[in-house]
């Protein structure tokens, strides 16, 4: 699924987490859900209940209540995660019914094709640190937006430092890949000052590759 089934919003994640645990609370035994992993899950969910309560509150909220909050929701939604991955996804005691009453997404009988990408990644260079060339890449057109068009599983970064403008990007003789934007490049001391070209294209998950961006060039700083 391209939605993550875990909420942003904090009170949104608030609420699904007391979903999940109360629904949890009656199927844990059926499933061999160890009641240690359960328990430690529902403390973790009071902490981050009450730190969220101080982080919302007008008189309590602080960077550093904000901090604790923020740090509360990570461990909580980490071992949730993991939680579901070693007992839940796999698990064929786990009905349909179950995982919707979990409030967890129900695995298709069949698998949809990745699609190529129409579009290409539109991307920014950020130079302001020494040494660092940093790319911060979206779907074309879409700059407010970090996901990544459906069904492709990352970008592919083709690189070079040249003299003179690459004539096509068998010029861009370095390649690279990620998953997520930015991408950044580290440079030694005597390649400040060098010209870098990038090109960049999504992949699918099958390694089908979209069209290619436009060449872009920054100087090491």
């Amino acid at each position: 699924m391209s939605k993550d089934f875990i909420p942003h919003n904090d009170a949104d994640f608030l609420q699904w987490t007391k979903n999940f645990m109360n629904y949890l609370s009656g199927l844990k035994t059926a499933i061999s859900f160890p009641d240690s992993v359960y328990a430690e899950l529902l403390t973790q969910q009071a902490d981050f209940t009450q730190k969220l309560d101080l982080a919302e509150e007008a008189a309590t909220r602080t960077k550093l209540t904000v901090q604790a909050k923020n740090t509360a929701r990570k461990i909580l939604e980490k071992n949730l995660r993991q939680a579901i991955r070693e007992y839940l996804t796999n698990s064929h005691l786990v009905t349909d019914e179950d995982r919707d009453g979990l409030g967890l997404p129900i695995p298709k009988t069949t698998r949809t094709p990745s699609p190529v990408a129409a579009t290409y990644p539109d991307f920014d260079i950020d130079s302001s640190m020494i040494r660092r060339l940093t790319v911060h890449f979206y779907d074309q057109g879409q700059k407010k937006s970090k996901a990544k068009p459906p069904g492709q599983h990352c970008a592919e970064i083709r690189w070079a430092i040249r003299e003179t403008p690459p004539a096509s990007l068998k010029d861009l003789i370095n390649s690279s890949v990620d998953t997520h934007t930015p991408f950044t490049l580290e440079f030694d001391e005597n390649e400040r000052g060098k010209t870098v070209y990038f090109c960049l294209c999504w992949e699918n998950t099958r390694g089908e590759k979209g069209p290619w961006s436009e060449i872009q060039s920054a100087i090491i700083p």
